[in-house]
């Protein structure tokens, strides 16, 4: 089965579970705590399957750029001319 296929499945399940709380309220009642949480707790559940449903009609997210390898060599000294330390100010220079 397709994923569409099996979301379509839980969606009957969850309209038939929709028509069995239908007779169950008319049979207990609608004042009850017990079958609002239930009720709730079915439309949460159709919530989610919407939302699943859409992530799965949703177009395939872009693949993931090439990863680019570092070399484990040490860098140039001379790039680190005329820089500052971290935190501690330039070399030639008293920190403020």
């Amino acid at each position: 089965m397709s994923v569409h296929d099996d979301i379509n499945a839980v969606q009957r399940c969850l309209d038939d579970l929709n028509r069995s709380l239908g007779r169950l309220e008319h049979q207990l009642g609608r004042g009850g705590l017990e079958i609002r949480r239930v009720r709730l707790d079915a439309a949460h559940l159709r919530e989610s399957l919407a939302l699943l449903r859409e992530t799965a009609t949703a177009p395939a997210a872009p693949p993931r750029p090439d990863l680019v390898t570092i070399s484990d060599t040490p860098y140039d000294i001379s790039l680190w001319t005329d820089s500052d330390d971290e935190g501690l100010g330039a070399r030639d220079r008293r920190a403020p």
